[in-house]
């Protein structure tokens, strides 16, 4: 199996997993399971000889009991019983039923596109989430006796941990440094993607609660069955993130930086919530993109065209090149997921006398821009064009649709004195080996209080007016 080898560093603020982690004084107090059977993994290669431990496509059986089932008591033709099992493609499933268990969710008006067939699907028929590059898709599919689905969850078995925002290279050197094997892993996830929404995605019924434990469940028995290191469910809702702590899961948080549209008009509105320095900032980074004579535009579906996307990804290469090492997408991706995605695809250009220079990569959600990828031509450079492409476009664009939120990926303390201000992000890790659990759980309180800490200092010092959060 091949992996993407570019490597993302985490922010300096959070802090790093101590290089020490899980050398106790005494070996005792963590006890390392070492199954002769566990999975290959890529990195890291076991000092024993091991051997892949297939798992059924079936995860068994569950049957939902209690007063959440009377809907199923008046309407016997879906069954009482919920069967688990696993697909090795997302194609395993059709668009309207994965779709239908991602928009009930979410809910329409918060409707996220990355959660969708379309989205996911591209980048495997593309082979970027594939088990070539490290990412093996093991999704979920819980259904009725009548074969209606009734959940689903995004899933992939890992051999490194890129692509992910997450960053646990440091566990996984603790386990190597005991003889054990912290990859393979599971990550119910989407690929490459730094967007908090649900994982498991439920369908609307009066027993939701109860597939959603279901598939939580299936999940854990996986983990288990597998003989893999850990399960980890990154960028959940709030809410999901709530409900795991009660299911065996660790905690973690992050953070990034989100833009809030408080009822705008226009972006001078904007502007003038705004602290003196910072508006005065953000109109002479502006002044100069017409001064470099540059033209922005904003398309979305069919306004977006083969060039377009073939320009990108030259744009994309050079971001990758210079800041990863190695592009996690491909060319085809973006025709790919362009084609599928339609309207709720937005890319900002830049030209200069009609040639395109730069992008910057939107997808449009229920009331959201998701800010995605970036990058301009290698041979020129342009002052101010990235602020003016990824983020004053971004909530130009968020005013003009109504939509109450731009998120504008992961990292980049810059973006707070341009209006964006630091939210938490939300990860849930489930480990097999106790020992290992509690020293990570042990991180993860102080690596919380480090976080919450920052968050409040950046919230004191921010770009707006007192008494506008």
């Amino acid at each position: 199996m091949a992996a993407a080898l570019s490597y993302c560093k985490p922010s300096p603020f959070i802090g790093q997993f101590p290089s020490n982690f899980g050398k106790p004084v005494s070996l005792r107090s963590i006890e390392i399971s070492t199954q002769a059977s566990r999975i290959t993994a890529l990195f890291w290669g076991s000092k024993k000889s091991v051997k892949h431990q297939p798992v059924d496509s079936s995860l068994g059986d569950f049957t939902l009991t209690g007063s959440e089932t009377e809907e199923l008591k008046e309407n016997p033709t879906k069954g009482k019983k919920v069967s688990v099992s696993i697909i090795s493609s997302i194609l395993d499933v059709s668009s309207h039923e994965w779709d239908s268990c991602a928009l009930d969710a979410t809910g329409p008006e918060k409707f996220n596109p990355f959660l969708s067939h379309g989205f996911l699907s591209s980048l495997e028929e593309t082979g970027c989430a594939v088990k070539e590059t490290g990412w093996m898709p093991s999704h979920i599919i819980a259904k009725d006796e009548s074969e209606n689905i009734l959940g689903v969850a995004p899933l992939y078995l890992k051999s490194h941990s890129y692509g992910e925002f997450v960053f646990d290279h440091s566990w996984a050197d603790a386990y190597y440094s005991f003889g054990a094997r912290y990859y393979p892993k599971f990550q119910c996830c989407v690929p490459f993607t730094p967007v908090t929404g649900p994982r498991i995605l439920v369908r609307n019924t009066s027993f939701k609660d109860q597939v959603f434990d279901v598939i939580v469940t299936a999940l854990k028995d996986l983990t288990a069955k597998s003989q893999v290191s850990s399960l980890h469910i990154t960028f959940p809702s709030e809410a999901e993130w709530y409900k795991l702590k009660d299911r065996g899961f660790l905690q973690r948080i992050g953070m990034q930086y989100h833009w809030k549209n408080r009822n705008y008009k226009s972006f001078d509105e904007f502007l003038m919530d705004m602290k003196q320095s910072k508006r005065k900032n953000i109109r002479q980074e502006r002044k100069k993109i017409p001064a470099q004579d540059l033209t922005m535009k904003r398309l979305r579906g069919y306004e977006i065209k083969a060039n377009h996307w073939d320009s990108f990804y030259k744009f994309y290469r050079n971001t990758t090149d210079n800041k990863w090492g190695s592009p996690y997408l491909t060319r085809d991706f973006f025709h790919e997921m362009g084609s599928k995605m339609g309207d709720d695809v937005l890319l900002v250009v830049a030209e200069k006398r009609d040639e395109l220079v730069a992008g910057a990569l939107n997808l449009i959600g229920g009331d959201t821009i998701y800010g995605r990828l970036w990058g301009c031509d290698p041979q020129v450079y342009y002052p101010s064009l990235h602020f003016e492409a990824c983020y004053y476009q971004a909530i130009e664009a968020a005013i003009e649709l109504n939509l109450s939120t731009v998120e504008a990926g992961a990292q980049g303390e810059h973006k707070i004195q341009r209006g964006y201000l630091p939210v938490p992000t939300y990860s849930c890790h489930y480990f097999i080996d106790e020992g290992f659990k509690q020293a990570i759980g042990e991180f993860l309180v102080r690596e919380s209080n480090q976080v919450d800490l920052v968050m409040k200092l950046f919230h004191e010092s921010g770009p707006f007016k007192e008494g506008i959060h």
